[in-house]
């Protein structure tokens, strides 16, 4: 069958924190999440962020040469040690840093991983000369960090290849360096974790760089296979086609999944039947950008915003944050939300949505597919071998989407709030946990 879009009556659904309980809804009983352990017989009512708190530690930087500013903000460490990405874009600020790095805690309690969350930022445009000298300048002044508590890696504005490059030029192993501090043989885990990380997929591609969409693609299957779609009669739009966004944009289409709509900064790509994902991401730049030369001719070319309001069974938008803002809430045409960005929908455009009947299923879930599996491979519970880590993957992130839609289904709690019942249960767990890395 096809999804259907169903606007909403305007009935607030049960469980959103919107209005009070009708008394029709019901409790779930104590549940066993994948990789999340039990949750606990709370309230998922009037279950409250539990990790709405300020950050441990925050640090503020001014580049001694162009000015810029900079931030790590440190929300939770467990064990000593957090870990969270570096974005890199004109007009960052303290406040969207120290909202990452909440997001971040909450996605690595998510999946039970043993470490802390964490994000740093520049209020630097990346495509601007000198920009990696001034990434440069922040690693350094921030060394004592990346040497013993943070682990980092590529986000929105700095790939992946650059950050080695900078980490390299300072004499630092890798961007898992701290973590490696913790192993009996550091230069054995940092062979095994370099191994692991360019292996490649089945398409040759290598593993470190998809296996963040790979997770994204499984959460989308999964909310498709609880509201009983087939792959093939499903239909997504993804806003921003970066890493993240182009590599769900890989595997749906890999899953037989239409993907009809993809917007990137020059505007939005549409075609009714699918879209030709394999040649328009092999268009793209280094800053994610399609060559419109490359784009055939029955391809309409939309405004960038108009993916929003692209009529499919599932919107993901993987750009930046803040991109679903209350006011774009009325234009959406999707029948569920699956971020893929961080933090890329407002709490008040979230509420909006589930009165509408619209669910949001979750950046620390949907997209955690990366960290998760960076963190598998530090303690060695994935290997070389892409099987292994999608299986893996697969596994914990569908049913992990399966208990949320369930919930939201059953008595409209929305997935945000059953979420934050097992990432609490698993962050109680790891207090006072002794991290080793094998």
């Amino acid at each position: 069958m096809t999804l259907t879009h169903n606007p909403g009556d305007g009935q607030v659904p049960l469980g959103t924190g919107l209005a009070p309980d009708s008394g029709t809804g019901t409790v779930p009983d104590t549940s066993t999440v994948p990789g999340a352990g039990t949750v606990p017989r709370t309230d998922p009512y009037t279950r409250s962020d539990p990790f709405d708190r300020p950050p441990e530690h925050e640090v503020a930087w001014t580049d001694p040469v162009t000015g810029a500013q900079g931030w790590l903000v440190v929300h939770t460490l467990v064990g000593g040690l957090a870990t969270g990405g570096t974005r890199m874009r004109a007009g960052c600020t303290r406040d969207e840093v120290a909202d990452l790095a909440r997001c971040m805690a909450t996605k690595t309690a998510a999946f039970g991983l043993p470490v802390g969350g964490a994000k740093a930022g520049l209020d630097v445009d990346p495509r601007s000369p000198g920009a990696l000298d001034v990434l440069e300048r922040f690693f350094s002044d921030l060394r004592p960090w990346l040497e013993h508590s943070w682990v980092t890696a590529e986000d929105l504005g700095v790939a992946q290849s650059d950050l080695d490059a900078v980490f390299a030029r300072l004499g630092l192993d890798q961007s898992f360096h701290a973590a490696m501090l913790r192993s009996p043989d550091p230069a054995a885990t940092l062979e095994r974790v370099r191994a692991g990380l360019v292996a490649q997929d089945g398409d040759g591609l290598p593993l470190g760089d998809v296996i963040g969409g790979y997770g994204v693609a499984q959460a989308c299957l999964a909310v498709a296979t609880t509201l009983g779609s087939d792959p093939a009669d499903t239909t997504v739009a993804i806003q921003g086609i970066g890493t993240m966004g182009g590599g769900a944009a890989w595997y749906l289409h890999e899953a037989g999944v239409r993907v009809t709509a993809i917007a990137d900064a020059a505007g939005t790509l549409f075609r009714p039947r699918g879209l030709d994902i394999p040649a328009l991401l092999a268009a793209r730049d280094h800053f994610g950008e399609i060559d419109r030369a490359a784009v055939p001719a029955d391809v309409e070319i939309l405004p960038r915003d108009a993916v929003l309001a692209v009529p499919v069974d599932i919107l993901v938008p993987a750009a930046v944050s803040y991109a679903l803002r209350e006011e774009s809430v009325a234009d959406i045409a999707a029948r569920v939300v699956v971020e893929a960005a961080n933090s890329p929908t407002t709490p008040a455009a979230e509420e909006r949505l589930a009165v509408r009947g619209i669910p949001v299923v979750p950046d620390f879930v949907a997209n955690a597919g990366a960290a998760a599996w960076a963190w598998w491979l530090l303690q060695g519970q994935v290997g070389t071998d892409p099987q292994d880590s999608f299986d893996r993957l697969r596994t914990e992130m569908q049913g992990k989407v399966a208990f949320m839609m369930d919930a939201w289904q059953t008595d409209r709690l929305i997935p945000r709030r059953s979420a934050w019942g097992f990432a609490a249960a698993n962050l109680e767990a790891l207090a006072g946990r002794e991290i080793t890395i094998p």
